[in-house]
């Protein structure tokens, strides 16, 4: 069974530099290949087969003028990004045939650099480590301190490095273990969802609503009436965006950790 870990990661300013590098080069890899196919479809042409899509995007066009900077990031980070356009090649085309079940899956879209999710992936292959002074060890970015909540049950087999729209950046690992069921038990619980409470359960108890987005509303209004006060593309409406950003990732971050709590409990 796979389990993931995710922790914050506290990189350098050179170290930032060398992650934004990194996501653009994966970025600039994933629009290649899907404009390559989107352009095969137009003109006619077979569906670019994953291995000849590879050849062309990364091996050949690192040979070129216009895209020989992408030896400056390792060649998994590149590979990875083209294996997240074939996955989403085929989920589409399950989803199309029927194989897929549940909604239906839109084709892959071009990905930008204003995105509030920026990611790439390192797996075995890329020699990625956790150090002595409990670093994690990326290639051609260096030792990035982690905050470590917890300990790793065992050796990962990948990591994603991933920066959200508040600008944080975390790490998630990716650790198979063994699967162990938990322990049957009598007791049984019912749980309703409800509007002014938050839950009730079978056995009379009332869980309050936290409304944490109730709570942080007033600062939130204060920082969105600035946003819509900034010229659209300047330096000062990014760095109000990013405010309200923060401010919303505090209010994710609060109610997910209630509802982890709150499940725990319960169990």
């Amino acid at each position: 069974m796979q389990l993931r870990y995710n922790f914050r990661l506290h990189p350098t300013p050179g170290q930032r530099a060398a992650l934004a590098r990194a996501f653009g080069c994966a970025r600039v890899v994933y629009n290649d290949g899907l404009r390559a196919r989107t352009d095969a479809q137009a003109a006619g042409l077979p569906y670019v087969s994953d291995g000849e899509l590879s050849k062309r995007v990364i091996t050949d066009a690192k040979k070129t003028p216009e895209r020989s900077w992408l030896g400056e990031v390792s060649a998994v980070v590149l590979q990875q990004a083209l294996a997240d356009l074939n996955k989403a090649y085929r989920n589409f085309f399950d989803s199309v045939t029927g194989k897929r079940k549940g909604p239906k899956v839109a084709p892959p879209r071009f990905r930008s650099k204003k995105d509030n999710r920026q990611a790439i992936r390192f797996t075995k292959n890329a020699r990625f480590s956790i150090t002595e002074r409990r670093r994690l060890r990326l290639p051609k970015i260096g030792d990035v301190p982690v905050r470590w909540s917890r300990p790793l049950p065992a050796g990962p087999s990948s990591v994603t490095v991933v920066k959200d729209a508040a600008g944080r950046y975390f790490a998630s690992f990716v650790v198979e273990v063994a699967e162990r069921p938990l322990a049957p038990v009598e007791p049984e619980a019912g749980i309703d969802l409800g509007l002014t409470a938050f839950a009730v359960l079978s056995n009379g108890r009332k869980i309050d609503a936290p409304r944490f987005l109730r709570r942080a509303e007033k600062k939130l209004k204060h920082l969105q009436r600035a946003l819509s006060r900034k010229a659209k593309g300047s330096n000062n409406r990014a760095k109000a965006r990013l405010a309200v950003a923060r401010r919303h990732a505090k209010v994710a971050d609060a109610r997910r950790e209630f509802h982890h709590q709150l499940s725990t409990r319960i169990v």
